[in-house]
C-alpha cells in the first residue's frame, strides 16, 4: 500500500466535496449541512493551501484540513479501518502544533483514531436542542 499526501489542487476538488458530503461521511461530521458546488469552490479559493488529499497508489482516498489549528478529516468508505486516517493524522502533526479536533460523542472511530494519536480529551460541550 503506497500512500502519500497531497496539496489539494483544484483538480480534488470536486473528490473533496463529494467526500464530505457521502452520507455516511456526513454522519460524522458535526455540521452536517450539505456543500454546494458553489460555496465549496469559493471556501477551496481562500483554504485550499490548508488541506492535503490523501492518495493511495494515485488514487484520492481521504482528505485532511487544519483551519485555525482545528482539524478535518475524511477517509473513503471503501478505506476505512485500512491505516488511512492514521497516516494523515500523523503526516499533518509534522507540520502543525496544537492541533484539536471538534468530534461527535458518537463517533467512535474518529474518537478512538485521536486517542491512539495520543490527542486528549479537553472539553464537554453541551446544546440543547
Amino acid at each position: 500500500m503506497n500512500l502519500e499526501m497531497v496539496l489539494a489542487t483544484d483538480n480534488y476538488f470536486k473528490f473533496i466535496r463529494e467526500l464530505r458530503n457521502d452520507p455516511i461521511t456526513n454522519k460524522g461530521f458535526i455540521n452536517r449541512e450539505l456543500i454546494s458546488e458553489v460555496s465549496h469552490l469559493e471556501y477551496m479559493k481562500h483554504h485550499s493551501k490548508f488541506y492535503r488529499v490523501c492518495l493511495l497508489d494515485g488514487v484520492p482516498v481521504g482528505y485532511i484540513g487544519v483551519i485555525d489549528n482545528d482539524i478535518r478529516i475524511a477517509v473513503h468508505n471503501d478505506y476505512i479501518q485500512n491505516g488511512v486516517g492514521t497516516f494523515m493524522l500523523n503526516e499533518i502533526t509534522k507540520y502543525y502544533s496544537n492541533l484539536s479536533a471538534k468530534i461527535k460523542v458518537e463517533n467512535f472511530a474518529s474518537i478512538k483514531l485521536f486517542e491512539k494519536l495520543g490527542f486528549k480529551r479537553k472539553y464537554y460541550i453541551y446544546e440543547k436542542n
